[in-house]
């Protein structure tokens, strides 16, 4: 008998729905991957702490290292305290750097393990940054303490930075200092303002082409402190003629959640490896891991055909996810470790749970249904009539 719930609809009326009972992809032992694949990484909130969620941070640490162990086991990567994990939208840096040291302990027992962490400005109190000076040290302090752990950076974009700054120069200024510095080459992270309206205007201009050439300029000043960079501007166009032009050697990480199956494949553009394809360092491999180990290493195996296969049916539920404010994603990513069994409980850290409609987790629901991606159909549907039963909705 087939698994079935009552769900909201679009019109604000209720409809049964029945699942399709698919089982999930499993994704073949052994396989080495061609592409370099980073999960960015939730955090699992402590929903018995004592605290106030909106205003202190409560982690769950065993549950958080246990979802990134799960992460190794198939060969992803993880990218570690980025935006994903809420860093600077209810994570601290001191619980960010607690993360990171955390997860570093995790890999050294996984053969191949990478692990790649944000490394930002967001101790500052952004109201006493007055100059890029300011910016500098508060990065030296960050880059510090990862690189005191053996972490490899990430160089998250900075809301301090994008505050200060008067022109691109300020912009090259502050990535000379760091890049050089460097212990080991780092991955650039260019995070658009559909993902944080505070960094509106990165690298000195409005106008993205600008600030691509920008962009492009540190890089080529850098080449061998530079892994890729990592954009996020929810446009393949933008990416595609930004890789194209990356110095040889240097990987384009897409972070689209939009395009993504598409941009890993890649066009087999131009005569350099890295100008015809994307690597990835996206949240939505955390909602979808499984389907994304699988694809991979369908990819891997020549088999390009199956990497749709695999991957296109969970390109519109990451659209769902994604959908503006495309900042609340977050709640989308932890709902999913919920359904699919993570987790015991849908708490977030800042009470991030609550920025998104039931409507919205509805038609999520029913999107992964149909991209084959509730690992335990059953467990599944309890979990949605509970939320559906705290609105109200029973059946």
């Amino acid at each position: 008998m087939a698994l079935s719930l009552t769900l909201p609809t679009a019109s604000g009326s209720l409809a049964p729905y029945a699942l399709r009972g698919t089982a999930p992809v499993k994704p073949e032992a052994g396989v080495k991957f061609n592409r370099i694949a980073y999960s960015a990484a939730h955090v699992v909130a402590d929903p018995l702490a004592a605290v106030d969620p909106w205003l202190q941070a409560a982690v769950d640490w065993d549950t958080t290292i246990a979802y990134r162990r799960h992460l190794f086991s198939l060969g992803l990567g993880v990218a570690e305290a980025m935006d994903t994990a809420q860093r600077g939208m209810g994570l601290d840096w001191p619980t960010s750097l607690e993360l990171i040291r955390r997860s570093l302990d995790a890999a050294k027992d996984v053969p191949g393990a990478l692990v790649a962490s944000g490394c930002g400005t967001d101790h500052l109190n952004i109201d006493d940054v007055k100059s890029v000076d300011d910016v500098i040290r508060g990065y030296e302090e960050q880059m510090a303490a990862i690189e005191a752990l053996g972490g490899k950076l990430i160089v998250m974009a900075s809301r301090a930075l994008a505050r200060v700054a008067k022109s691109p120069a300020d912009y090259e200024r502050v990535y000379d200092r760091i890049l050089s510095q460097a212990k080991q080459p780092v991955v650039l992270h260019w995070l658009g303002d559909m993902f944080d309206p505070a960094l509106a205007g990165y690298w000195g201009n409005k106008d993205t082409d600008a600030a691509m050439d920008t962009a492009l300029a540190v890089i080529a000043a850098h080449p061998h402190k530079v892994d890729g960079i990592k954009i996020s501007l929810l446009d393949k166009d933008k990416e595609i003629a930004m890789r194209r032009r990356l110095q040889a050697g240097v990987r384009m990480y897409t972070g689209d959640d939009f395009n993504y199956a598409e941009l890993i494949a890649g066009d087999g553009f131009g005569s350099e490896p890295t100008h015809g394809k994307s690597d990835a360092l996206l949240g939505i491999f955390d909602a979808i891991a499984p389907a994304a180990s699988a694809a991979l290493g369908a990819l891997a195996q020549g088999n390009t055909e199956k990497f749709h296969a695999i991957l296109g049916p969970t390109v519109p539920l990451s659209r769902h996810i994604f959908a503006a404010p495309t900042r609340f994603y977050k709640t989308g990513v932890v709902f999913m470790a919920w359904l699919n069994g993570h987790q015991k409980h849908f708490a977030m850290v800042g009470g991030q749970q609550s920025t998104r409609s039931l409507q919205h987790f509805a038609e999520l629901f029913r999107l992964a249904d149909a991209a084959n991606l509730l690992e335990q159909p059953e467990l599944a549907v309890r979990r949605m009539k509970t939320l559906l039963a705290l609105h109200g909705v029973e059946g």
